[in-house]
């Protein structure tokens, strides 16, 4: 089952940390979405704070088509991309893949014209978590 909480849609997976993760890559890539950027985020606060971490990554996905069609419309928009998705380990054997929901983020910036391109990102990114969802379903 795929959950929306205010700013966020996402879904928990029974299964290998790093499998997910590249499940979720691969399932992004089929709705457009490239990974510009990749935060370990344990990684980081290991050597910046000396601190041990659950696993969390943190993805900038892009899709180049609909970041261009929002920054047409609306410059200042840059500011609230990539698209995050984040993934990480419960210690359970569980993770949890969460997308951002776009319409939720891009209604900050209040112009009607962008509008459509948060549906459709929100649309892309509720089949991305299904895939990778389903690709661990039993």
């Amino acid at each position: 089952m795929v959950r929306n909480c205010r700013y966020a849609m996402s879904t928990v997976i029974t299964g290998d940390y790093a499998l997910i993760r590249e499940r979720t890559i691969e399932a992004l890539a089929v709705e457009g979405f490239g990974i510009l950027t990749e935060i370990d985020v344990a990684a980081t606060l290991q050597k910046k704070l000396g601190v041990e971490f659950r696993p969390y990554t943190i993805l900038g996905a892009c899709n180049p088509p609909l970041a261009h069609r929002a920054l047409t419309e609306e410059p200042d928009l840059g500011v609230l991309l990539p698209c995050n998705v984040v993934v990480y380990a419960h210690g359970d054997g569980t993770c949890t893949v969460s997308a951002l929901d776009a319409v939720r983020q891009f209604s900050l910036v209040q112009n009607p014209k962008v509008e459509p391109v948060a549906a459709e990102v929100r649309t892309k990114m509720l089949r991305a978590l299904e895939r990778v969802r389903d690709a661990f379903a039993a």
